[in-house]
């Protein structure tokens, strides 16, 4: 029989595994689905981070492709991702509740705006699953008027990609990834422009 020492110790241990397992999956929505995390990175002011950009980079997957989902917005449109393969594309996991997402979205925003001289599509796409009024909502309070309030309902992406957001990745025209950008990011800067340019 274990010693009143050794049953003490088990049952610190049990319940700081039980905490350390609550504190993984917690999640902003009240429903049973858990959604994927904020990037604890703090954004400057611009939108632009100010840890090392390289250790967010993440080439270890390059090649990888695109998933086969669809997406859907606030009217109910769907838009399969297989779709957009033949030109490249770069896609921006984002939620409403996450503070460096919305830093960053001014500068998505504006690539969306530079599409043609950029030759990339650019896509992002929100996981606030079930709540298509809130992106919506402010996506239009922040003038992001170049975004379209795609939403990956099932949070399927978010996981794939890492559970953290926000999480940037880009893909060939054969729908092939090139890498992958975890926290938030100045997606105008020069150091930005040319990791997009990859995929050309």
């Amino acid at each position: 029989m274990p010693s009143s020492k050794s049953l003490k110790s088990l049952v610190l241990c049990s319940i700081a595994g039980a905490a350390a397992l609550l504190a993984g999956g917690c999640d902003k929505q009240s429903s049973g689905d858990t959604q994927p995390q904020a990037s604890q990175a703090a954004p400057e002011s611009n939108g632009a981070v100010a840890e090392k950009p390289a250790e967010k980079l993440d080439r270890s997957h390059k090649g990888d492709r695109l998933p086969d989902i669809t997406l859907v917005d606030d009217t109910g449109e769907t838009l399969d991702l297989s779709s957009l393969r033949g030109k490249p594309l770069l896609i921006n996991l984002w939620a409403t509740w996450c503070a460096p997402c919305i830093a960053e979205m001014p500068t998505l925003d504006t690539l969306i705006g530079q599409e043609k001289d950029l030759g990339v599509t650019v896509l992002p796409i929100s996981q606030d699953m079930g709540q298509p009024d809130k992106v919506v909502e402010i996506l239009r309070r922040r003038k992001l008027d170049n975004i379209q309030p795609w939403i990956d309902e099932k949070g399927d992406l978010g996981f794939q990609y890492g559970g953290n957001l926000p999480v940037t990745v880009l893909f060939d025209s054969e729908g092939k990834e090139v890498w992958r950008f975890t926290g938030g990011n100045d997606w105008t800067s020069p150091e930005a422009l040319k990791l997009i340019g990859e995929a050309r």
